[in-house]
């Protein structure tokens, strides 16, 4: 749900990020970043009914999969929140994996691998930390049968993914996998259909071009607390196929809100520069709730034009616009809608919700 701020990896030391590559490079050494396709990287692409999707290339991935999994595993082990949401429906059990079907050896290799990650990983945010980032983005690299060894992250993080995955493997990733799979195929009709207006749409609203070629998409089990994230630079966004809030047709919402991060600079930028000309302090998450607002409304406009009247947006049925962003709703209902409508413009837009708030 979330994205850093894409300022953020543009500013980096430019030689510690050609260091790091260089690295990864000599531990690579012939691994191939994978051509985009639908479905995972090492098999058969996921069909749909006239061939490849426009604006997304819709991946599920072994080892996206398998990292995910040991962060969720972990971050239970040390009670720390797998889940955050207002919505009832979005909350889980426990979703501690059963190992009763592991051999001795297995368990004892699972639970190790796990144990790394509790002490390395779980208390570290999978999108504002740079080097859980670093590694989502390596591990989307790697095809189903690369070696662990090669990813160059630290060695007790490698030796535990190197461990985990023959257990994985054989235990949950043909489940993990046929869910991906099938959230990618109930999505894909929609994308396929509808995808390049949404694009154009938004890239019309935000003022900035759409980014070139598929944009990368990982389904994963997990995909944290919010059950999807993005980063930027490159933009690469991870999607859980389980969590409940991402269902249905708010799946499809939910690819073009994570989408929309890459496109919101002009916003976010805009509101600052009116907010600070107002002598006003600048309301935290309003851009990220004029980003909801913004899908949710053109993701329901098109809706109504394909038979799907009754559709609720993806804030509307998470209880997004409640507590702190109610007042945001009513001020973007008065102050944006105008402009969505093509009633008013860009300026008069933000300088009218910059007065309102």
């Amino acid at each position: 749900m979330r994205s850093p701020d894409s300022r953020r990896g543009r500013n980096l030391p430019r030689a510690i990020l050609g260091l790091f590559s260089l690295f990864l490079f000599t531990l690579t050494c012939s691994a191939q970043v994978p051509e985009p396709v639908i479905g995972s990287n090492s098999r058969p692409s996921v069909t749909v009914p006239r061939g490849p999707l426009p604006v997304f290339a819709l991946y599920s991935n072994f080892w996206v999969n398998l990292h995910h999994v040991l962060y969720e595993q972990a971050r239970l082990r040390t009670e720390r929140p797998v889940v955050r949401s207002q919505s009832d429906a979005a909350k889980k059990g426990d979703v501690r994996l059963a190992l009763d079907d592991l051999t001795e050896q297995e368990r004892r290799d699972w639970n190790s691998a796990v144990d790394e990650y509790e002490i390395k990983l779980a208390a570290h945010d999978l999108l504002f930390d740079q080097d859980m980032v670093l590694m989502n983005d390596r591990l989307a690299e790697m095809g189903d049968n690369e070696a662990a060894a090669a990813t160059g992250f630290l060695p007790g993080v490698v030796a535990a993914l190197a461990k985990a995955a023959p257990i994985y493997r054989a235990h949950w990733w043909p489940g993990d996998d046929r869910a991906n799979r099938e959230w990618i195929n109930a999505v894909a009709p929609l994308v396929e259909d509808l995808g390049a207006s949404i694009s154009h749409r938004l890239s019309s609203i935000y003022r900035t071009p759409w980014p070139k070629g598929p944009i990368h998409v990982d389904v994963s089990v997990y995909a944290g607390v919010f059950g999807g994230y993005t980063t930027l630079d490159p933009l690469h966004i991870t999607v859980s196929s389980r969590d409940p809030r991402n269902q249905g047709l708010a799946a499809f919402e939910l690819l073009f809100h994570e989408a929309s991060h890459g496109l919101a600079d002009p916003v976010r930028d805009a509101l600052d520069r009116e907010f600070q000309a107002q002598s006003k302090p600048i309301p935290r998450d309003l851009w990220h709730a004029l980003l909801f607002y913004t899908t949710g409304e053109v993701v329901r406009r098109l809706f109504l034009d394909t038979g799907h009247e009754s559709y609720r947006t993806y804030a509307e049925q998470n209880h997004l616009y409640e507590r702190d962003w109610q007042t945001y709703q009513k001020a973007l209902d008065r102050d944006w809608q105008p402009y969505l409508n093509q009633t008013s413009d860009f300026p008069t837009a933000i300088k009218r919700l910059a007065s309102d708030l």
